[in-house]
C-alpha cells in the first residue's frame, strides 16, 4: 500500500517544472524525481499547454514530496513562502548557499536567498535556533545584531557574537 503524505508543497512553474526538480534533485541528496505526468489537448483552452508537454514532476527531497507544475505565467514566487534548510555544519551552510545562488540565484539577508527559479530558502545552521531560544536576552541580541549584518550566515561570528567575543 502506498503511504500518501498528508500536506504536500506544491510549486507553480511558467515551463520549468521538470528543469527545476533534476536541479533539486541534484543538489540534496536522498531525492529523487518520480511520476511526470503530461498534459492532453483536453482542456488546452483552460491550461494552454502543448498536449505531451510536462504538466507536473513529483520529487522528494529528504523524504520531502513535492509537487512541480508547468502552470504558464499566471503566479509568481515570493518571500511569503520558503524552505529552510536546517544545517549541521558551515560547510553544510556553504554548500547549499554556493548550489542554491549559482547560474542566477540571489542572495539576501540573514540566510535568506532565491534560487535561480525564484524559489526563497533559509540557510539555517541549527546552532542558530538554538541560540535565539536561550534565556538570556543579552546574548541572543548580540548573536541577532551579527546576524542582520549577513547575507550568508557564518557559525563562527554568530557564536563569538553570542559570547561577547566579537
Amino acid at each position: 500500500m502506498k503511504i500518501i503524505q498528508k500536506i504536500e508543497p506544491h510549486l507553480w512553474f511558467e515551463n520549468c517544472a521538470e528543469e527545476a526538480a533534476r536541479f533539486y534533485v541534484s543538489v540534496f541528496s536522498n531525492s529523487e524525481v518520480g511520476r511526470i505526468l503530461l498534459y492532453t489537448d483536453e482542456g488546452l483552452d483552460i491550461h494552454g499547454m502543448p498536449a505531451g508537454s510536462v504538466m507536473t514532476v513529483e520529487f522528494s527531497i529528504e523524504g520531502q514530496k513535492f509537487t512541480a507544475l508547468n502552470g504558464g505565467p499566471v503566479f509568481k514566487f515570493t518571500e511569503a513562502i520558503s524552505f529552510i534548510i536546517n544545517c549541521e555544519t558551515q560547510e553544510e551552510v556553504d554548500y547549499y548557499w554556493e548550489q542554491l545562488t549559482a547560474d542566477g540565484g540571489e542572495e539576501s539577508m540573514c540566510g535568506w536567498l532565491k534560487d535561480k527559479f525564484g524559489v526563497s530558502w533559509q540557510v539555517v545552521p541549527v546552532v542558530l535556533t538554538e541560540m535565539m531560544a536561550d534565556p538570556d536576552i543579552e546574548k541572543v541580541k548580540r548573536m541577532t545584531h551579527a546576524m542582520f549584518t549577513m547575507r550568508k550566515l557564518d557559525i563562527e561570528v554568530l557564536k563569538r557574537a553570542f559570547e561577547g567575543n566579537d
